[in-house]
């Protein structure tokens, strides 16, 4: 199966750069480019990409509000990797809440572009657990408490063996080294994620990760 891939970047450059790396993936397409915004929402809702690669910093509507109003739009929706320079770009973490699957730095290797969109393709999240602690600390410092949480009380919606995953979840670890962590199976820790993702209405791990921050379920600079 050929993933769709749609680049939105006001850099032309960028975006020529992106498409000579996915031209050469046989089962990735580059089926279309937007300069911003506006013309990433249009040429999406035409095309149906699969996978929208997303800059935040773009004239007219950003970065954001576009994957917004992608994700939140209803019926097939495409999957959206934000791209940023990271030490520079302060709008990250309002992309993922957005709806982002993930986020990308703009010097990323080709491999990992490459595995990236087809992990989120494939209905994952793209989260480097590294990565994910140096953003959220950037956004939460240690000692500023949780933000305000959608739920007033996480432990009413979840079961305590479902609680432990979700702040291991939470600390970058895949299912299977949970499984290992805990002592169940693969298959179990996949059922307690998917009743996670359920009872908390998620779309993915990366607002597993949120949401676990914002609750205060971990906090910023807590290592595993």
């Amino acid at each position: 199966m050929t993933i769709g891939v749609l680049l939105a970047d006001d850099q032309r450059l960028v975006r020529t750069g992106f498409r000579m790396i996915l031209e050469r993936t046989p089962d990735i397409d580059v089926v279309g480019e937007a300069g911003d915004g506006n013309e990433a929402i249009s040429v999406s809702q035409t095309l149906r990409p699969d996978v929208v690669l997303m800059d935040i910093r773009m004239p007219g509507i950003d970065g954001i509000e576009a994957t917004r109003q992608l994700c939140f739009a209803g019926g097939t929706t495409p999957k959206v990797l934000i791209l940023t320079t990271f030490d520079l770009d302060e709008y990250v973490l309002a992309g993922l809440r957005a709806g982002a699957s993930g986020f990308l730095l703009k010097d990323t290797l080709a491999e990992d572009l490459v595995g990236a969109i087809r992990s989120v393709a494939s209905g994952d999240a793209v989260v480097a657990p590294s990565a994910t602690r140096r953003l959220l600390e950037r956004f939460l410092p240690v000692g500023a408490g949780p933000l305000p949480a959608r739920f007033d009380d996480i432990d009413n919606a979840l079961t305590n063996r479902e609680r432990e995953v979700l702040e291991l979840v939470a600390r970058g670890l895949s299912n299977n080294e949970i499984a290992a962590r805990l002592y169940i199976s693969e298959g179990t820790v996949k059922t307690h994620v998917g009743r996670i993702f359920a009872k908390l209405d998620l779309r993915d791990r990366v607002q597993a990760v949120i949401l676990a921050y914002e609750t205060g379920l971990i906090h910023p600079g807590q290592t595993d």
